[in-house]
């Protein structure tokens, strides 16, 4: 099939920031890109070619917007899996598919699935009702502390908190959920793997990723990971055990944990383009956003080696400020070298809101990393 100038069509579920990037490389392409996206406001909708508001979670909504589309992707997971499998049913191209989608939506199906694939996780109980927990302390069943994760919905540090008391409890969702042993590790890592539809699979170099301690989100993303080869292989080969047994098409983002020991253990994927691959942009020679694009048309995969070692900082909106966006000491940090803000496009900030990144690249990875701590103290996304 022709994808280049033509009357293809590819659809997109979801128009956030990562759609936003996607559509960067289809628009190089000339492919014609369609974005449903619930808000009005959706930072994809001046770069695609055809825009639709609607309900992700509603069955006709995406089924009649996948009826228009050749082949369709996601940027989100929290989309409406009966109308994918419905589509699918009748010749639509979906990836990741259906199948995927509901096997990871979920993040109790997800590590369920990971036991039943022999894929090495952190032990973990699965509850119906947040209610559950707390008898299961009381009866011995459950020890403290552990992480409570909601089983849907989580998304940039919502629907996780590691609960040391149980009063960490109150004021938490009451539906399913999961709490997983708490577990000592030296690195959060992440290894983005990209599938064809051909059947080529890639994986980019393994990262490391900075917390922020109180809301959960990335920080910092860096790569290459600073860990022994050793550790860096095993993180790979965890991550391709991981993509095979999923079966996607597309990227799989595969979150790990490396122990004090050095073992690998997965802690969540996203079937996506993800944060920890936003570097990508300026330190590789083939972007995880372009990557996305090749792997679900069937097109040759790109180099996924770095150019440069790179550093990724998330923008997040600053506490105590709520209203229309401002980025305050923009300019000082554009007077950087080898340092490139993105900003998303959203017009409203609001404490801990993904507002943008900025990539640092270096021939040294440790200049680019005290770059980034320069970087993070100067620019503060605020309320006008």
């Amino acid at each position: 099939m022709n994808y280049f100038s033509s009357d293809f069509k590819l659809g997109i579920l979801g128009g956030g920031q990562l759609g936003k990037m996607l559509l960067y490389n289809t628009r190089k392409f000339d492919i014609y890109t369609c974005v449903l996206d619930p808000s009005s406001e959706a930072p994809s909708k001046l770069a695609c070619d055809a825009f639709t508001q609607g309900d992700l979670l509603d069955f006709e909504t995406v089924y009649n917007f996948g009826k228009q589309v050749n082949v369709l992707t996601i940027e989100i997971e929290n989309v409406n899996v009966e109308a994918l499998e419905q589509l699918e049913k009748e010749g639509v191209n979906v990836y990741p598919s259906a199948t995927t989608l509901r096997q990871i939506q979920n993040k109790a199906t997800q590590k369920l699935f990971y036991l039943d694939h022999n894929l090495p996780t952190a032990p973990f109980n699965r509850f119906a009702y947040l209610s559950e927990i707390e008898d299961a302390i009381h009866n011995g069943g459950l020890s403290l502390p552990f992480v409570w994760k909601a089983a849907r919905f989580g998304y940039d540090g919502n629907g996780v908190k590691i609960v040391r008391k149980i009063e960490d409890l109150k004021g938490l969702p009451k539906g399913e959920c999961i709490a997983e042993q708490l577990v000592p590790f030296k690195n959060e890592l992440a290894v983005i793997v990209s599938r064809s539809s051909t059947g080529e699979i890639k994986t980019y170099p393994v990262v490391e990723m900075e917390f922020h301690p109180e809301a959960n989100q990335v920080e910092y993303v860096i790569c290459p990971a600073r860990i022994c080869p050793e550790v860096a292989k095993k993180a790979q080969e965890v991550a391709l055990k991981t993509s095979e047994a999923f079966d996607h098409v597309g990227l799989l983002a595969v979150e790990l944990f490396q122990t004090e020991d050095d073992q690998i253990l997965i802690n969540e994927v996203a079937p996506r383009p993800h944060n920890s691959g936003h570097q990508t942009i300026e330190a590789s020679y083939t972007s995880q956003f372009e990557q996305h694009i090749r792997a679900i048309l069937g097109l040759p995969l790109g180099n996924t080696e770095n150019k440069v070692g790179g550093i990724m900082v998330n923008l997040v909106g600053a506490e105590g400020h709520t209203g229309p966006v401002k980025y305050k000491n923009i300019e000082n940090i554009m007077a950087m070298s080898g340092v490139t803000p993105h900003i998303y496009g959203k017009k409203q900030t609001r404490p801990f809101r993904k507002m943008g990144h900025v990539t640092i690249v270096n021939e040294d990875l440790n200049t680019a990393r005290k770059i980034a701590e320069e970087v993070k103290n100067s620019i503060k996304v605020i309320a006008k």
